[in-house]
């Protein structure tokens, strides 16, 4: 395939935002035709890399490396592997589902599709990036669009939500560029792919630094670990790291609670797997219990606050923090069952959270409320609707035979399976967070469609046309990912397989 393959899906919908920017704020209709066609192309493409992707084989593929900031030693270099592919993938299509999720948003049009364009952008950029500046330069290029789309179209708090979010990513986007400063000086190159290569060598110590590679009596490795780490975890985000995002959740309009959910999250995962472990090996391999003990914290912690909302969109958001949970845990486990599902369990929590929010919103724009407490009987007047959502519930339950039942079981048994005996421990008590979970979806489920009907209610419209078409591709994908996980495990496991060779782990 083309090695511009990759550069046509990140850029195209750059174009798109010119093209909107040239066009009348009146041009609504136009706006949203050239919004849709500038998602949609790069889905294409992205499928097309997805079915022509050489799944036997570990190595970078569609790679395109060329000199960028000759004088700083930056290449624009690009490629993908089995572990990033579907995450571009994903990209493509959460926004693209995004573009008519949003129809219903008429306020400054032009601006907020623009932004949305420019933030597809970014997300693809981090995903397919391995020279570690440019890398950079996208994860910046995302947080200034998230922080307008929150902050002018979201609730009534959008501000304080909108500044929170940007304050946390600047954080983390602080240590990660000392981090980056700190291994350029000690590599010499910005190349990710040769900063793994020097670390397997056992050359990426920062001996060369003034310091001669030990800080305040810690090893560089280890500050770089830690720095990477935390700007990462913010991202995901790990507990105790997560208080900015149900403010976001709750605050952000429908279409980008969904792109958060979906696919923003991930990137803290991601970025932990391609640009912090295997930079790091040894520090990684020192701190891998503590990763699977944060790792089991956030799956109890934020099943049992989800079950104490009443906030329908703000018990999804915490769900989210239970779920990827999961994901440090398989990543910690470092056995191939482990990260197989720590990876399938991002692609996975993508479609089911991304369901989620949509069935929030729909029910938001009709009765303008989100009180759990404040429903009841819905299944009456919108079966449609419940029937839905019902397959969105039992996805994010991890229900046997949906998507999010395989990750987590392959998560849990590569967790158990793991050379540290202490990860058993671990795993008996994540069962914890797998009941809540169950408990407080089911408990949500009761309140909002059994029961009796409140009358207010008693004519509310069922999911329409748009609505369901956003969602039967994820609620779909939620249900075959389920019967036929080997059309994304057999795409990631040579790459899962290298990575956990890389970090030392057990097959």
């Amino acid at each position: 395939m083309d090695s511009t393959l990759l550069t046509w899906i990140t850029f195209i919908p750059l174009i798109g935002t010119a093209v909107i920017m040239c066009l009348p704020q009146r041009a609504l209709g136009a706006v949203k035709v050239v919004s849709l066609v500038a998602t949609f192309i790069p889905l294409v493409l992205a499928t097309v890399a997805y079915v022509g992707f050489d799944k036997t084989t570990e190595q970078m593929q569609l790679v395109a490396n060329v000199p960028w900031i000759s004088g700083l030693g930056v290449n624009y270099h690009v490629g993908v592997d089995g572990l990033s592919l579907p995450l571009v993938w994903l990209t493509t299509l959460l926004l693209f589902i995004g573009v008519p999720a949003s129809f219903g948003i008429e306020k400054a049009g032009r601006a907020y599709y623009a932004l949305l364009l420019l933030l597809e952008v970014g997300i693809v950029g981090v995903f397919v990036s391995l020279d570690y500046f440019l890398f950079y330069v996208y994860w910046e290029i995302m947080l200034l669009p998230m922080y307008f789309l929150i902050g002018i179209w979201g609730g009534p708090r959008r501000e304080y939500a909108a500044i929170k979010f940007f304050l946390y990513t600047l954080a983390g986007s602080v240590l990660m560029l000392v981090a980056l400063v700190a291994l350029r000086l000690s590599s010499g190159t910005f190349s990710i792919l040769e900063m793994v290569d020097m670390a397997q060598a056992g050359a990426l110590t920062g001996a060369n630094l003034p310091f001669g590679g030990v800080l305040l009596g810690m090893k560089f490795t280890t500050w770089v670990f830690w720095f990477l780490f935390v700007a990462f975890a913010i991202k995901v985000p790990v507990f105790p790291f997560h208080t900015w995002l149900p403010d976001a959740h709750v605050q952000a309009p429908t279409p980008i609670s969904v792109i958060l959910a979906g696919i923003l999250l991930k990137l803290g995962g991601y970025g932990m797997l391609r640009a912090c472990f295997p930079i790091v090996p040894d520090a990684f391999r020192t701190f891998a219990y503590a990763l699977g003990v944060l790792g089991v914290i956030s799956i109890i912690y934020g099943a049992f606050v989800a079950l104490g909302q009443t906030d329908f969109k703000r018990m999804v958001a915490y769900s989210s923090v239970s779920h990827m949970g999961y994901v440090l845990l398989g990543f910690a486990a470092l056995t191939e069952w482990g990260m197989s599902g720590a990876a399938l369990q991002m692609f996975n929590h993508g479609t089911s959270s991304a369901a989620l929010f949509l069935v929030v919103g729909v029910i938001y724009d009709r009765a303008h409320h989100r009180d759990l407490n404040g429903f009841g009987g819905l299944s009456q007047p919108m079966p449609v609707y419940w029937g839905l959502t019902t397959v969105a519930f039992f996805a994010a339950l991890g229900l046997p035979g949906m998507a999010g039942f395989v990750s987590e079981a392959l998560t849990l048994v590569g967790a158990y399976d793991s050379a540290d005996p202490r990860f058993r421990i671990l795993v008996l008590l994540s069962v914890i967070g797998i009941v809540i979970t169950a408990g407080f979806l089911l408990w949500a489920m009761q309140r909002v469609f059994l029961g009796s009907l409140n009358e207010k209610y008693k004519d509310l419209p069922d999911i329409n046309l748009r609505e369901i078409l956003c969602q039967a591709p994820l609620l779909f994908l939620c249900v075959a990912l389920g019967i036929f996980p080997h059309f994304l495990l057999d795409w990631m496991e040579p790459s899962v397989r290298h990575l956990v060779g890389l970090l030392g782990g057990a097959g």
